[in-house]
């Protein structure tokens, strides 16, 4: 690491990325859809997507126009699915950029399409059924499924529309309790229905199904369909990682900047919430809430250094913070420290904060500088070709029809 670089960095393993997308891949054997919005969750979208795009991912899915055209600016050339909504009046830039655009209702359709044919252009379009998440999509539950499959079938005949994929989204496919289970099963049998219905209405089949999300492609085999979406699963993040073989993506590092020798009943950081209850050797590393580091883990977190953990002690402050060495005699001045990653698990640092490790990925601010490693995608990228050379997937939604 450059002595520039020696703040507070975040290390992003691609080979580590290129792993947890083959093992996924050869897990579901349906296409693949890398989501990367928010910035890959904080990873860095465009180098991510590169090496998808590398690997022979199918998709990308963003939450934005602005989120797609950054990728395209990065020279990404593959297609990418916006999830949330774009405005009507940004059509023309859908089609010039070739982006794929989620359909929610048949009012937006309506004004979609009255753009694309203004502008002489198809737009491609995926059309999000809401099957229980009650955020976006047709409602089509209950007493609204005649309705919410006659919206979607007129969604797919509007001119300048071309309708290429269905999709919905699990709310509890990663919690395994029996409500749960019975509330994700109804959402999926939900979800197969409208297609039977709107397919047989329509006389085609939806070229892309997709459904499952990082729950599901952990615990729900029958719903992968014909693409699947793995959200922070791709990324080596959360309690299905581990037993999937996954590795983290995502170091995050900082160095040793100060040491001081404290006497007992010395206060330390704002609130003096920390009093000292022995001669403590303290060192002061340059991480603070403005980096994405949780002032609500004050004195709940530690950092692990190359002797073992340090814990975190005092408030958080904006731009650094305390951690206690005075069992770790060796760690120096410039040595680094591990925040989180293989060896800090940031699935427990999400438990402290009592968030999910979305967040914190996400949090981790544009400040700091994330270094790209790679040694051995050029091998990823000769198998992932033969597994696909190799799969033809079946759907077994489509054999409820």
């Amino acid at each position: 690491m450059e002595s520039t670089l020696k703040r507070t960095w975040a290390e992003i393993d691609l080979d580590a990325l290129a792993h947890n997308y083959q093992t996924l891949r050869q897990r579901t054997g349906a296409r693949f859809v890398g989501v990367v919005k928010a910035d890959a969750y904080g990873h860095g979208s465009v180098q991510v997507s590169r090496v998808l795009e590398e690997l022979g991912a199918d998709y990308l899915a963003v939450s934005s126009l602005d989120e797609a055209m950054e990728l395209r600016a990065g020279g990404i050339t593959m297609p990418i699915l916006i999830l949330g909504h774009t405005p009507p009046e940004r059509v023309e830039e859908l089609l010039r950029y070739h982006i794929t655009q989620a359909v929610t209702c048949e009012a937006k359709a309506l004004e979609y399409s009255a753009e694309a044919v203004r502008c002489g252009g198809t737009l491609k379009i995926h059309i999000k059924v809401d099957t229980g998440m009650s955020r976006l999509g047709f409602l089509c539950g209950g007493d609204h499924f005649e309705t919410g499959v006659a919206g979607i079938c007129a969604a797919c005949t509007l001119p300048g529309l071309e309708a290429e994929g269905i999709f919905t989204h699990f709310a509890v496919s990663d919690e395994a309790d029996a409500e749960s289970d019975a509330y994700t099963r109804g959402q999926f049998d939900l979800f197969c229905r409208v297609i039977g219905a709107v397919e047989q209405r329509l006389g085609r089949r939806f070229p892309l199904r997709h459904c499952a999300n990082t729950g599901a492609v952990a615990r729900w085999p029958e719903t992968y369909l014909d693409m699947v979406r793995p959200g922070l699963l791709l990324y080596g993040c959360g309690e299905f990682a581990g037993q999937l073989g996954l590795r983290p993506v995502m170091t995050l590092k900082t160095t040793v900047s100060t040491i001081k020798v404290y006497e007992p009943g010395t206060s330390v950081s704002y609130g003096r919430r920390f009093v000292t209850d022995r001669t403590t050797r303290m060192g002061v590393v340059p991480y603070g809430y403005a980096d994405g580091f949780f002032r609500c883990l004050s004195d709940r977190w530690q950092m692990m250094t190359a002797e073992g953990p340090a814990p975190q002690r005092g408030r958080i402050c904006m731009d650094m913070c305390m951690i206690d060495l005075t069992d770790r005699p060796s760690v120096d001045v410039g040595d680094e420290v591990e925040i989180f990653g293989p060896d800090n698990s940031v699935n427990d640092m999400a438990e402290q904060a009592g968030t999910i490790p979305y967040e914190l990925t996400c949090a981790v601010s544009k400040r700091v500088p994330r270094i790209y490693l790679r040694q051995r995608l050029s091998a990823f990228r000769s198998q992932e070709k033969q597994s696909i050379e190799h799969h033809e997937h079946r759907c077994s939604c489509h054999d409820k029809h």
